[in-house]
């Protein structure tokens, strides 16, 4: 007879030898009776049966058989029976626990809520953030004339940075969105992966100034003193002799300004073209000229003055940005649904429907046929097809999204 410890040793060997297939089998219990019913199974009753697999003379009565206990390999046998116990019951616990959090059905977007990679989070000024780089040839967009060679190299050239606790699917939404406004594209399509690296797919623009000009506006351009740091969207007040104006900056170019705050002009050779920066341009101030979107009854003072006095508008406090960071802090999240038709909230009162205790989550606006409905009361009935704001965690978001969208 072998010495206790190695008797030990042969008891966890032959206990993993024999608890493989039990703790698959516990493990498959375990998930399937949570995933498709919604049930614990016992763990006593699941480590029971393991044994009973592992053919110990029906599972833990063996314990209680003299001829076992009082056998040379005693020791043995009550280590493998201990060992192939804790490996069903914690097969049994991630199978559980796998069959609570496994999404009730596939779908795209559940693929892809994968987060970034660890190693590329960096700590900036106490906020996690990660540099998304484009790697490879920033591709044309099918359909669309190529890209201009300068524009495609200085979108393969720049880094963004963004917060690194975005999904890969809001990652892309938000550089998507980045592209189209620092370097107006017609259209643009992005791809990260895990690393932060990101493929481009892009085309070129395709049109001016009526891109930036809002329905029920007029685009008016003036000469004036153009102040420092005059960027493309800042409110401004133009003062002329008989009209005090206020419009928002389309384009703006000073008299000496290296980097106009327009679309560089084509007739000027690439090799005296300065390096543009990655980001909206601003004026270098002094004497220039402007131009403002502006409403219609405002255009025709602007046409008759030769000159006017630029005054830069404060944006004020956003109190939207707050309110979003606030938000974030509580691990909370926003997203617009759309439900479906005869989806669970279908025709439903939100009072009735209890969004909160079913889901999680709250609806603080509701779009009407006469328009947006913000913090709707509980009488407020649900229709399919009516768009939603809801706030809740993202887990809680994405059940109520699958459940009715």
């Amino acid at each position: 007879m072998a010495s206790l410890p190695v008797e030990v040793l042969l008891g966890i060997y032959l206990g993993l030898l024999v608890g493989i297939i039990p703790a698959l089998v516990s493990w498959g219990l375990a998930f399937t009776f949570r995933y498709f019913a919604g049930v614990t199974v016992p763990a006593f009753g699941v480590a029971v049966l393991a044994i009973a697999l592992a053919g110990v003379n029906g599972g833990l009565l063996a314990l209680a058989d003299r001829s076992i206990t009082s056998s040379p390999d005693a020791e043995r046998i009550v280590v493998a029976i201990i060992v192939v116990s804790m490996a069903s019951m914690y097969a049994h616990s991630k199978g559980d626990s796998m069959g609570a959090d496994f999404p009730k059905r596939f779908t795209f977007q559940s693929l892809r809520s994968k987060t970034l990679s660890k190693d590329v989070v960096e700590l900036v000024g106490g906020s996690r953030e990660v540099r998304i780089r484009v790697v490879g040839e920033v591709a044309d967009m099918e359909g669309y004339p190529p890209l201009p060679e300068p524009l495609r190299a200085e979108i393969r050239g720049g880094e963004w940075t963004f917060p690194a606790d975005l999904r890969l699917d809001e990652l892309e939404s938000r550089m998507e969105e980045r592209l189209e406004t620092e370097f107006d594209l017609g259209d643009v399509s992005v791809t990260v992966d895990e690393r932060g690296r990101a493929t481009v797919v892009a085309a070129p623009p395709f049109s001016g100034l009526s891109k930036r000009i809002e329905d029920g506006r007029h685009a008016v351009s003036v000469d004036g003193l153009l102040p420092t740091g005059l960027a493309r969207g800042d409110e401004v007040t133009l003062l002329t002799a008989d009209a005090q104006i206020r419009g928002t900056l389309v384009s703006a170019r000073s008299d000496t300004v290296a980097n106009p705050v327009e679309p560089d002009d084509p007739d000027i050779e690439d090799s005296e073209k300065p390096p543009q920066p990655v980001r909206a341009p601003t004026t270098d101030g002094g004497e220039g000229r402007l131009t403002a979107a502006v409403h219609r009854t405002d255009a025709q003072p602007l046409l008759r003055a030769s000159r006017a006095k630029v005054v830069v508008e404060p944006r004020g406090t956003r109190r939207e940005y707050e309110l979003v960071s606030l938000l974030r802090r509580a691990e909370m999240r926003f997203r617009r649904v759309t439900p479906h038709s005869g989806g669970p909230v279908d025709g439903v009162a939100l009072g009735t429907a209890a969004l909160r205790d079913t889901y999680g989550v709250a609806v603080f606006a509701v779009r009407k046929p006469g328009g947006w409905r913000i913090a709707p009361d509980e009488a407020t009935e649900l229709a399919a097809g009516e768009q939603l704001f809801v706030v809740g965690k993202r887990a809680d978001l994405d059940a109520f999204e699958e459940a009715v969208a």
